[in-house]
């Protein structure tokens, strides 16, 4: 699935635009990620970009988050990578690849950086850095939803969280203008 279709799909079935704007982050993320890695980008990208597809009609049976995506996308004949992604980000099966692990790591981690850039003086993606970043995760009661736990999951991509989050920042902020930050 190219990223064109992609797009079309999460706008037929997400309406929430601060939900859009966090799956565009979360693609961004992706993508930079996997150019680190130098896994496939656009595989990568594609999978960060659709990871919440569901989310509308899973919001008040969470259970089933990721499994509706899962059941959506394989009618479409979606890569089985990606599938297993989506699946394993809440948590519905062990994240195996780098792939499936750097999903669950990221989703959190965009909103925190959301939450930062609201706070940092400027208001600008731009103007935020991986210390500003790191100083609101160790506050545990800012972005109290954002997981730290899942956050620090990027050890299991041999990363530590600084280098994540910078990772993080730059993909987000590849797309600032995009995302209103």
């Amino acid at each position: 699935m190219d990223r064109e279709e992609a797009l079309r799909l999460v706008r037929s079935h997400v309406k929430n635009r601060n939900l859009v704007k966090h799956m565009l982050a979360t693609e961004a993320v992706m993508s930079r990620l996997a150019q680190h890695f130098g896994e496939d980008e656009a595989m990568w990208a594609v999978t960060g970009l659709l990871h919440d597809l569901d989310y509308d009609q899973t919001v008040d049976d969470f259970p089933r988050h990721g499994l509706v995506s899962a059941e959506i996308l394989e009618q479409m004949n979606v890569d089985e990578r990606i599938i297993n992604a989506i699946k394993a980000h809440p948590g519905h099966q062990e994240a195996r690849t780098r792939m499936d692990k750097a999903l669950y790591a990221v989703d959190p981690l965009t909103g925190l950086i959301v939450a930062a850039t609201l706070m940092h003086p400027s208001k600008k993606l731009r103007e935020v850095d991986v210390d500003f970043v790191f100083h609101r995760y160790k506050e545990r009661r800012f972005a109290a939803g954002a997981n730290r736990e899942q956050i620090a999951s990027c050890r299991d991509l041999n990363l530590d969280l600084e280098t994540f989050i910078g990772l993080a920042l730059e993909g987000m902020q590849s797309i600032a203008d995009e995302l209103g930050l």
